[in-house]
């Protein structure tokens, strides 16, 4: 509905191919910012999905998914020759490694409502793999007079290849982008031998209000512009997978400042003043919704209501 506050997430939808040691194969529709974009709409959230899906059996699946959580698949002027495909294989832990089989663009023009939306997210393959990535870069750079602009880089060194030619990438989208949420396993791998304190506060410094890194079942840590160090640890829940658990976590910060009034151009200077209590909110429950997320298989993010429930306790999440 036109005038209803949304989210704009960009980025790739795909189908996750999940096999486990014990021989076992499971299929279900993913992608990081369609994950992402999975969690906005479960926590009430209007998401609107720009991505690149085939018109074939795969591409329904996913469609379906998402709109039965209300996420808004954007239709464009062209499409995907077919939808692609990662496949997740699960260690006796049930930690993922990835594979892939895909490609990514975008349309060159797609239905969505006149009215700027408050929030815009990309992150993951959607901002390196071409010839879509550069299309993202100039899609974000147009909406930040507009919209508060956050990113995941979701790193997938199967796929990425080189990190000294993704660095300048990564870095370009985080100077733009306003919020940026980073696993410790993408730092280590961008910037080898680098404590990921050191790479967040120089984040920080170059265009960010806000930067959050994850350590898995250790919890988050986070810094502001402003030179606010926060930390937040992880609830302890028996694992079932880590599939999506960061995803999770990225849509509960969206929401999490969304709740706070900080998104939107005209809360930037709000969102850079944002005081330490509300960030450790934030942090709070998205740790919450990602230990939600990895006691059950696959990228399964809670709803509003289920965050009210107990947590059982066992072992930590990864975010």
């Amino acid at each position: 509905m036109t005038g209803e506050a949304r989210a704009l997430v960009v980025g790739e939808a795909l189908v996750d191919a999940v096999r486990r040691t014990d021989g076992t194969r499971d299929e279900h529709p993913g992608g990081s910012p369609a994950n992402v974009a999975l969690g906005l709409a479960r926590l009430g959230r209007r998401a609107d999905l720009l991505t690149w899906l085939g018109d074939d059996a795969d591409g329904d699946l996913v469609r379906r998914h998402l709109q039965r959580s209300g996420v808004h698949v954007l239709r464009g002027d062209r499409a995907a020759v077919r939808t692609p495909v990662a496949t997740a294989h699960l260690d006796a832990e049930g930690v993922a490694t990835y594979e892939f089989d895909l490609e990514w663009d975008l349309p060159s023009s797609w239905a969505e409502d006149d009215d700027a939306p408050l929030v815009v997210h990309t992150g993951s393959i959607a901002t390196v793999l071409a010839p879509g990535a550069a299309k993202v870069a100039r899609l974000l750079a147009s909406r930040r007079a507009t919209s508060t602009l956050t990113y995941d880089p979701n790193l997938r060194p199967a796929l990425m290849g080189d990190p000294a030619a993704v660095r300048p990438v990564v870095e370009r989208l985080v100077a733009l982008a306003d919020v940026v949420k980073v696993s410790d396993e993408d730092l280590a791998w961008l910037r080898p031998g680098v404590a990921p304190a050191e790479i967040a506060e120089a984040w920080s410094r170059s265009g960010p209000a806000l930067v959050v890194v994850t350590h898995g079942g250790e919890g988050a840590f986070a810094v502001t512009s402003a030179g606010a160090r926060l930390s937040v640890a992880a609830p302890r829940v028996t694992v079932a997978d880590t599939v999506g658990a960061g995803d999770s976590f990225m849509g509960g910060l969206v929401d999490g400042l969304w709740e706070a009034g900080l998104l939107g151009a005209d809360r930037r200077a709000a969102l850079h003043d944002v005081d330490a209590a509300t960030v450790q909110a934030v942090l709070e429950r998205c740790a919450r919704i990602a230990a939600i997320t990895v006691s059950r298989p696959g990228a399964n993010p809670p709803r509003r209501d289920e965050l009210e429930e107990p947590t059982d306790t066992t072992e930590g999440t990864d975010a």
